[in-house]
């Protein structure tokens, strides 16, 4: 009797521990308040900033938009907190935003010092050098003495020092918190080059007075995998968010996309009925809907048409996939499967 009442009791345990696995408290609070409050940006074209009439665009910005579908069925259930880098973990930590689609570049001691989860990488990059074309420079070789503008408390700032000091080569920062402000501090000439991720300094130059006027150097410093984030404590958030950026990836695979989701939920193939919630099982594993993957890329598209729409060859950035192509296609983006 004394087994059975044990076994009963252990089973008891067990069934309640999987309960509170789905019961994140941090995806419980975002449902509760229906909306999801991101941490962007604000200030790089292509990424995260808002647009002439103030609508929010960018591919951290649609990377946003898709976690807010999969969980509401609605992407534009969302509120943007624009950023700097150095408010951007404290905000997150804090709690003052639910998630973090930030150009953020997952590290080890931003994982396992600030309480953080970081996903699945939404953007491969890697940082660069950009100079005005009428100094003539050709290379970051030849930067030496140079005033450098660069954002604290980023990755950035230490990549440079180490770069310029492994050179042999003295660098003078100039340090601006602000983006924007920083944008401009170059633009007006108080500094000779801008460092940053390559993307961000295509998106820098995009909206420069003279675009023509600025070249962005051949050296790629560092890896950057730049990717959302999420305070550590909710294991089932944090799985929303990753297989949110995952889904992108896996519809491009597929070969699902924005324009014919609603006629590949009458494929036979048994791996797209699942992705699309025909079968279910995907939704309630993860506390949602089981269309959460149809309503991503229904509503916000693949990943394949979100970075040509906010960052691709047709773009102002005009940007290649490079290592943001599919595996499939000698990049390095890649989805775990969905079942």
């Amino acid at each position: 009797m004394k087994l059975v009442k044990l076994v009963a009791l252990t089973l008891s345990l067990t069934l309640m521990m999987v309960g509170f696995a789905y019961a994140g408290k941090d995806l419980d609070a975002v449902k509760k308040k229906g909306f999801l409050q991101a941490g962007v940006n604000g200030g790089v074209f292509g990424f995260g900033m808002p647009d002439e009439k103030g609508v929010w665009r960018g591919l951290d910005v649609d990377t946003a938009r898709a976690i807010a579908a999969a969980i509401f069925g609605d992407a534009d259930k969302i509120k943007y907190t624009p950023l700097t880098a150095q408010q951007r973990f404290t905000a997150l930590q804090s709690g003052e935003i639910d998630v973090l689609t930030r150009n953020a570049t997952r590290t080890l001691t931003r994982e396992t010092q600030l309480g953080l989860n970081f996903v699945t990488v939404n953007y491969y990059d890697g940082q660069g050098f950009m100079v005005p074309k009428k100094l003539g420079i050709k290379s970051a070789k030849e930067l030496d003495g140079a005033t450098v503008c660069v954002l604290p408390g980023t990755t950035t700032e230490q990549n440079a020092a180490d770069y310029f000091r492994n050179n042999n080569m003295k660098m003078n920062p100039v340090v601006i918190e602000s983006t924007s402000e920083l944008a401009k501090t170059f633009f007006a000439g108080r500094c000779d080059v801008l460092t940053s991720d390559a993307s961000q300094l295509a998106g820098t130059r995009a909206i420069a007075p003279n675009p023509k006027d600025y070249e962005i150097l051949p050296e790629i410093i560092s890896k950057e995998p730049l990717a959302p984030a999420v305070r550590q404590g909710d294991d089932n958030f944090r799985d929303v968010v990753d297989f949110s950026v995952m889904a992108m990836i896996n519809a491009e695979e597929l070969g699902i996309t924005s324009k014919n989701v609603d006629q590949m939920l009458k494929s036979k193939d048994p791996v797209i009925k699942r992705f699309l919630g025909v079968i279910p099982g995907n939704g309630k594993a993860l506390g949602l809907d089981e269309r959460w993957a149809y309503n991503i890329i229904k509503q916000v598209g693949n990943y394949g048409e979100v970075f040509e729409r906010n960052v691709g060859v047709n773009t102002t950035l005009g940007l290649k996939r490079g290592l943001n192509a599919l595996w499939t296609h000698g990049g390095l983006m890649y989805s775990v499967p969905f079942k």
